[in-house]
């Protein structure tokens, strides 16, 4: 995996995914019958994660998506274009 985000974006991520452990730990053990989702447990530690190793696959994903393939850049088809002359 190579890294795909920067020093101030993990230290964002670590930050905000501990902080959301902390809030939803806290939460659920106050109140038994508090409705905390796993997944939003999964998630936060995944933030973590993410901060850690630098590498976020979705960033990933975007990146490839939006690259181009075959080195032709394509722009938007204009409607009306303006002649020289």
């Amino acid at each position: 995996m190579k890294q795909n985000i920067g020093t101030i974006n993990s230290f964002l991520r670590i930050t905000a995914g501990l902080s959301m452990l902390t809030l939803l730990t806290i939460r659920s053990i106050r109140r038994e019958d508090a409705s905390v989702h796993p997944m939003l447990i999964v998630l936060s530690a995944m933030k973590v994660a993410e901060g850690i190793t630098m590498y976020c696959p979705l960033t990933e994903a975007f990146e490839e998506m939006s690259e181009e393939r075959d080195g032709v850049e394509q722009g938007w088809p204009q409607a009306f274009q303006k002649q020289r002359g």
